[in-house]
């Protein structure tokens, strides 16, 4: 993997900001919000000047239980080709559910949403993966995520379940240790297990992040500083192995550049602390083994009798001439509950995790399973169904109240003119709206279908922004926008008139 070094988000909002910071190396922009037609000045200017942009994905749901649609798959490639991309990265969530797979209706979160650390869904999530890398030009790394809820029955911790996904399939990891501490404060999981279970040499590089506790939950919001404990878990990633780059995200609320560099800053001393670790570390881990090589030296001096056997440098006997006899292979405990690593059938288990092969009963009896699990959860998150059973009812209504209201944020920046028309009414009727109509489709189809609601409900009440509400409907819901000709405009005046009568 190539040295990327220190980056940042690149966004709209500080694109001007992002090109004059200093010691940017690279940075990072929302493959969905990049045409790759039509790049924006800015990334533009950044490439030009030899920084690498990479861009990252948040709608294909590698971890759905349908396979990747190829539209989104090939969006994604273009996208790595215009920027010329050295890697592409995405999320281990799934962001839909629903459909055919399962009879049911098709639902969109909105957002990325945990996938449970079973079997059954490690299965699909490797398809998925092995679907993505062979569908996009250059390498695919995969990020853990924030979460809320914990699924029941869950048979691997997060570091297992990341370790099996990268023996299995080769992708690389895109660790967001902001992500780490989220499911510190919300899952009760030990950030420092979890690095200790990683595979460190899979790891593409590292997100960081700020957000909020309210209520004893963790909000992973981009949108506030990073917290003291998240640089405290970047700086024990960093005392294990030296990360390729190491990226700052934020999406809202933007300070001044200062603030950004001053937060870039602080990213850099924590992984120079974890570096000084790190090579504190390896210091000791030679003086030790030196002086183990040392010790075994001099016991080989020493006269063996026959058949007693010879130590090995850790001190352990090894059998003389009963070597082997009567004795099994040694087994270490994984610690999930599943048993002994590779104690499954031997040597199908292992050749299972050298090819990446799913169990013996096959993908789709798994797709099934974990489609019906992840339709009834969003199910219950978005349309108001009863909760599954095993789930924790109050989370479950924290993350179903977060989602509607990041669902009404989007929908005011990709239709700003909505806020505008309703006024101080906007968010109170969205969210309204959003208990009784889920999202089936993207934002911008969700605010016409707002709109429509509105409008057939008889509301806003005033007229004035009834009538505009209207226009801004028409205006957006057919094939093509309206002409603004004159000739036009006075036939759709006539129309109304004759309607009337």
């Amino acid at each position: 993997m190539e040295r990327l070094g220190t980056g940042i988000g690149w966004r709209p909002e500080i694109a001007d900001a992002v090109e004059r910071m200093p010691g940017i190396d690279w940075v990072e922009a929302v493959a969905e919000n990049v045409c790759p037609g039509h790049l924006p000045d800015s990334l533009r200017r950044l490439r030009e000047r030899g920084v690498t942009v990479v861009p990252h994905g948040v709608s294909l749901g590698l971890g759905g239980a349908d396979r990747p649609d190829a539209g989104r798959l090939t969006a994604l490639a273009e996208r790595a080709q215009a920027l010329g991309s050295p890697l592409v990265t995405e999320h281990i969530a799934f962001v839909r559910a629903g459909g055919s797979l399962t009879a049911s209706p098709h639902l969109e979160a909105g957002h990325l949403l945990p996938v449970p650390r079973t079997r059954d869904a490690l299965d699909v999530l490797c398809e998925n993966v092995r679907i993505a890398q062979d569908s996009l030009p250059v390498p695919l790394a995969v990020e853990n995520i924030a979460a809320l809820i914990c699924w029941p029955g869950e048979e691997m911790t997060e570091g297992q379940f990341l370790y099996d996904l990268a023996d299995r399939t080769g992708v690389r990891l895109l660790i967001d240790v902001a992500n780490l501490h989220t499911n510190h404060v919300n899952r009760g999981e030990d950030p420092a297990k979890a690095l200790a279970e990683l595979p460190l040499e899979a790891i593409a590089y590292v997100h960081v992040a700020g957000g909020f506790e309210r209520d004893g939950v963790w909000h992973d919001s981009h949108a506030h500083p990073v917290p003291r404990p998240v640089l405290d878990i970047l700086t024990d990633l960093a005392s294990r192995v030296c990360p390729a780059g190491v990226l700052l995200e934020r999406d809202e609320n933007f300070p001044e550049p200062a603030e950004l560099e001053g937060e870039l800053t602080s990213i850099r001393r924590a992984l120079e602390a974890g570096a000084v670790e790190r090579v504190k570390t390896q210091f000791r881990s030679t003086v030790l083994a030196a002086a183990g090589r040392a010790q075994a030296g001099r016991r080989d001096e020493a006269p063996v009798r026959a058949g007693s056997g010879r130590r090995d440098e850790a001190g352990r006997v090894d059998g003389g001439l009963f070597a082997g006899a009567g004795a099994g292979p040694r087994e270490e405990a994984r610690g999930d509950g599943a048993g002994p690593r590779g104690h499954e059938t031997g040597a199908v288990e292992a050749t299972r995790g050298a090819f990446g092969l799913p169990h013996q009963q096959g993908v789709d009896g798994a797709r099934q399973r974990l489609g019906l699990a992840q339709a009834a959860l969003l199910s219950a998150l978005v349309a108001g169904t009863p909760v599954p059973e095993g789930f924790d009812r109050t989370r479950i209504g924290v993350q179903a109240r977060a989602l509607a209201a990041k669902r009404a944020d989007v929908v005011a920046k990709v239709a700003p003119e909505l806020p505008v028309i309703l006024g101080a009414e906007y968010r109170t009727a969205f969210l309204g709206y959003a208990q009784t109509r889920p999202m089936t489709a993207g934002y911008r189809r969700d605010a016409l279908t707002f709109a429509e609601h509105l409008l057939s409900t008889g509301h806003p009440g005033d007229t004035q922004a009834r009538r505009e509400l209207r226009e801004w409907w028409l205006e957006r819901s057919g094939p093509t926008p309206r002409s603004r000709r004159p000739a036009h405009r006075f036939a759709r005046a006539t129309r109304r008139v004759l309607l009337r009568r």
